[in-house]
C-alpha cells in the first residue's frame, strides 16, 4: 500500500491494523486485486448488447449463444509468476482461468494463449518461450480442456520477460448461472480441493510492482505451484454438486486466496463472513493465520450452501476424493472476522477489503510517430526476410504439443485465422484473439482499434458474426505519465472500436507493473472475440483450385510503422496503421454476405506481414502457388513494391473465387480488385506482367516452418 492508503486504512478502521488485518489488506488493496488505477476509465467500455448475460464483475462473462446455450468467457495474465518461473507461472495460469469458467457454473471447454516474449536470439528468452507452452500444454492436456488458438509473439521491450494471458471459454445452459456473491446469512462456507501452502503468498501484491532483475531468486515463493490432476477432480466434483442446485455461491481461489474469496463473496451485498483460518488444511507445518488468510495455493474453491445441504454436497466432494473442511459462515453483519483457534486475530469491516478507492495517475502524452523513408530493398529479399520473422512463421511447433482435440468439439484446428468449435447441429463457435504491441507503442488509440478490427476480421474470414469481446491490457507502472496516459488512449479505442460494431466486453483483466528493473514494456492489449458461424458456412483460408481467380478487398495506404517489415530492418519509427471503422465495418459485412451467398472458396485477412504474407500462408495451407500483378492492388499514394506489398493497412482481405462469381461477388464492395489467380507450385509477383520475384512453395514452406530452428531444435 501507499502512504497515503495505509493512512486512510488508519482512518477508516480508526487504530491501527494487526499483523494478519494489514496482509490481507494488503492483498486486497494491491493493483493486481482492486484494479485502483483503472476502474474509473474501464467504465468507458461498452459492456450491454442483446447477447449479453452478464457482463464484467464477476469471475467471468456470460454470452447468449442460443436459447439453450451460454457461452462462459474470460481472460487472466499470469505474466510476472511465469517470467520467474514459466512452467509452474504459465499452468497455473491455466487452472485459473479455468476456474473462473468454472464457477460461473459452466463446464471449459476450450483455452487460448495470446503469449509473448523477447528476441528469440537470446537464451533466456528461448527458455521462457519453451517452459511457458510447455506448462500451458501439460495443465491443459491434462485437465482435459483444448487449447485452440493464441499467439506466440515475440518482442525487444519484453527481453528477459513474458506476457502469458489465457482465455477460456465454458458452455452451460442460461438457468444454470451460479453468482459468486451471496445474498443471506447464515450459510456455511466450505473450502475444497488442495491443501494450502506457502506457495503464492503475497502474489498479487508481486504482481503489483515492477519484477526486480534478481526476481528469479527473490520470488519464486510468490509462485503458485501447479496440480492438473486436482484440478481435473474439482471440475468434476464442481459440476456434479452444481447440478444438485443446493450451491448458493461459489468463488475460485485465485490472487488474494481465501481472503478474496470470502470477503468479496461475503461483501458484495452487503453481508459478512467469520472465518475459522485453523480449521484450513494445510500443507507444510506451523503455518499461520497470516499465511492461510493470504496463499494462493491452488487447485480449491469456495462453496456457500445451507447447513441442511452440507451431506449432499460434501458427499460429492468425499466421491472423488476431495479433501473438504466448513471454513467459515456468512453473517448479517457486514463484518469480516477471523479466528485463530479461540483468539479473533483479525476484526474488519468488509468494505475496507473490498471498497478500495481509485487512484488517478497523472497522463502525459507522447508523440513519437514520424514519416520514415522506406529503404530499397528487393521484393525477393524482403519477402525471405518477412516469412523468417519470429512473428510470421508458422507457429506448429506451439499447438501440436497442445490436445486440441479433446472433448471433440474443434472443427477448425489451430493455426487458421480463427478456431472454430462445434456447439450444436448446425452452429460453431468461433474464437480468436489479437493484439500488436507494435502499433499499441507509436499509437495507443489505434492500436487498440486494430486489436478488436482484426479480431472482427479473423472471425469474419472463418463466417462468423461476432457475438462478444474480453479484453486483456497488459502495461508497465501506471505511475509512469507516459503508460498511464497509453493505456486511458486504449481504453477509448477499444471502445470505439466495440461501439462501432454493436460489441461489448463480457470480461477482462488489467495487468500493470510489466517490467523487468526499470526497463517497461511495450503497451500490449490484447483482444479475444467470440463469433457465431453455420458449420456450413465456414470458410478457410487455402487455395482450393488452380485457375481460381485472386482478388483483394480494400486500399493499400503506406502504413508500415509497426510493421513486420519495419521491424525487421530496425526501423521503430514511422505512422501505425489507422483504422477506420467505417470501412472495416463495411468490408467485413461484404466478407459475410459473400461467404453466405457461396461466392467464395479461401479467405484471409490481411495482417501481420501485408498481402505478401497474406498470399503465401494461403498458397501454403492449400498447397498451391499463386501469380499475381501488385499494379493491379487499389493504393492510395506513391508506394513501392514493398511497400504495397508489406504495409499493413487495416481492412482488407484476400479471397479466391471461380471466374464466373466475379461480377456479384465485386457488386458487394466499394473496393475489389482482381490481383491475379491461382496457379503453379510457386510464389509469384509480378509488376505490370514483369516478374518483381519468386519463390517456390518448397522453399517458401521451408522458410515458414522454420520455427524449430529458431529455437536450436530439429524438426
Amino acid at each position: 500500500m501507499f502512504p497515503h492508503e495505509e493512512k486512510l486504512v488508519r482512518e477508516r478502521l480508526g487504530r491501527e491494523p494487526n499483523e494478519v488485518e494489514r496482509a490481507m489488506l494488503e492483498v486486497m488493496w494491491s493493483e493486481h486485486a482492486s484494479y485502483k488505477s483503472s476502474r474509473r476509465w474501464l467504465k468507458l467500455l461498452p459492456t450491454k448488447n442483446e447477447h449479453v448475460i452478464l457482463g464484467p464483475g464477476e469471475d467471468a462473462g456470460i454470452v447468449r449463444f442460443d436459447e439453450n446455450t451460454a457461452i462462459v468467457v474470460g481472460i487472466e495474465s499470469h505474466n510476472h509468476p511465469s517470467a520467474v518461473e514459466p512452467y509452474g507461472g504459465a499452468a497455473t495460469g491455466v487452472g485459473g482461468i479455468v476456474r473462473d469458467i468454472l464457477c460461473m457454473g459452466a463446464r471449459p471447454v476450450a483455452l487460448l494463449d495470446p503469449i509473448r516474449f523477447g528476441p528469440l536470439e537470446k537464451e533466456r528468452n528461448r527458455y521462457l518461450f519453451e517452459y511457458v507452452v510447455k506448462g500451458i500444454a501439460d495443465y491443459g492436456n491434462r485437465i482435459g480442456v483444448p487449447t485452440v488458438g493464441g499467439e506466440a509473439e515475440f518482442d525487444e521491450s519484453l527481453d528477459n520477460y513474458t506476457l502469458v494471458n489465457v482465455a477460456c471459454i465454458g458452455l452451460m445452459k442460461p438457468e444454470e448461472l451460479v453468482h459468486s456473491y451471496i445474498e443471506e446469512d447464515g450459510l456455511l462456507l466450505v473450502l475444497v480441493g488442495n491443501k494450502t501452502g506457502r506457495d503464492g503468498i503475497h502474489g498479487v501484491t508481486f504482481a503489483s510492482e515492477e519484477l526486480s532483475e534478481n526476481a528469479e531468486e527473490e520470488d519464486r515463493s510468490a509462485v503458485q505451484i501447479p496440480d492438473p490432476f486436482t484440478e481435473k477432480l474439482l471440475i468434476e466434483a464442481t459440476l456434479e454438486a452444481l447440478k444438485t442446485g443446493k450451491v448458493r455461491a461459489l468463488k475460485d481461489l485465485g490472487g488474494g486466496g481465501l481472503t478474496c474469496a470470502s470477503s468479496e463473496m461475503a461483501g458484495k451485498k452487503g453481508f459478512g463472513a467469520i472465518i475459522y483460518a485453523d480449521r484450513v488444511p494445510q500443507r507444510e507445518p506451523n503455518m499461520n493465520a497470516m499465511e492461510i488468510m493470504i496463499s494462493e495455493s491452488q487447485e480449491r474453491m469456495l462453496f456457500a450452501v445451507k447447513e441442511e445441504d452440507l451431506e449432499e454436497i460434501t458427499r460429492i466432494f468425499e466421491k472423488y476424493e476431495l479433501e473438504w473442511v466448513v471454513v467459515g459462515e456468512t453473517i448479517e453483519e457486514p463484518r469480516y472476522i477471523v479466528y485463530w483457534g479461540d483468539e479473533k486475530v483479525a476484526d474488519l469491516p468488509v468494505s475496507l477489503l473490498t471498497d478500495v478507492p481509485a487512484i488517478e495517475w497523472e497522463a502525459r502524452p507522447y508523440s513519437i510517430e514520424r514519416d520514415v523513408e522506406t529503404p530499397e530493398i528487393g521484393v525477393g529479399e524482403a519477402l525471405v526476410k518477412v516469412l523468417s520473422s519470429p512473428n510470421v512463421v508458422s507457429k506448429r511447433w506451439v499447438w501440436e504439443q497442445y490436445d486440441h482435440e479433446v472433448q471433440g468439439r474443434s472443427v477448425l484446428k489451430p493455426g487458421l485465422d480463427a478456431a472454430v468449435l462445434k456447439i450444436n447441429g448446425e452452429y460453431g463457435l468461433a474464437f480468436v484473439s489479437d493484439g500488436n504491441p507494435s502499433y499499441s507503442y507509436l499509437n495507443p488509440y489505434h492500436g487498440a482499434m486494430s486489436a478488436v478490427a482484426e479480431a472482427v476480421r479473423n472471425l469474419a474470414s472463418v463466417g462468423a458474426r461476432p457475438l462478444a469481446l474480453v479484453d486483456n491490457l497488459n502495461f508497465a507502472s501506471p505511475e509512469r505519465p507516459e503508460v498511464y496516459w497509453s493505456f486511458i488512449e486504449t481504453i477509448k479505442g477499444l471502445a470505439d472500436a466495440a461501439e462501432a460494431f454493436g460489441l461489448a466486453y463480457v470480461s477482462g483483466n488489467v495487468s500493470f507493473y510489466n517490467e523487468v528493473g526499470s526497463r517497461p514494456i511495450k503497451p500490449a492489449p490484447v483482444v479475444a472475440a467470440l463469433g457465431k458461424v453455420k458449420l456450413e458456412n465456414i470458410m478457410t483460408m487455402d487455395f482450393k483450385d488452380k485457375g481460381d481467380l485472386i482478388a483483394i478487398v480494400g486500399v493499400t495506404k503506406k502504413e508500415l510503422g509497426g510493421s513486420e517489415f519495419y521491424r525487421i530492418l530496425g526501423i521503430e519509427r514511422g505512422a501505425a496503421p489507422r483504422v477506420e471503422l467505417e470501412r472495416e465495418k463495411k468490408n467485413t459485412e461484404g466478407i459475410l454476405k459473400a461467404i453466405e451467398l457461396g461466392l467464395v472458396k479461401a479467405i484471409h485477412d490481411v495482417s501481420e506481414g501485408g498481402i505478401a504474407v497474406a498470399l503465401t500462408e494461403m498458397a501454403l495451407a492449400g498447397g498451391m502457388g499463386f501469380e499475381v500483378d501488385i499494379s493491379k492492388i487499389p493504393v492510395e499514394g506513391e508506394l513501392s513494391p514493398v511497400e504495397v506489398l508489406f504495409s499493413e493497412s487495416q481492412a482488407r482481405f484476400i479471397v479466391s473465387f471461380e471466374g464466373e462469381n466475379l461480377e456479384k461477388l465485386g457488386e458487394l464492395f466499394d473496393e475489389f480488385a482482381v490481383i491475379g489467380e491461382v496457379k503453379g507450385k510457386a510464389l509469384l509477383f509480378k509488376k505490370e506482367g514483369e516478374e518483381l520475384a519468386g519463390l517456390s512453395l518448397d522453399k517458401a514452406r521451408e522458410i515458414y516452418s522454420s520455427l524449430p530452428e529458431l529455437l536450436g531444435e530439429e524438426e
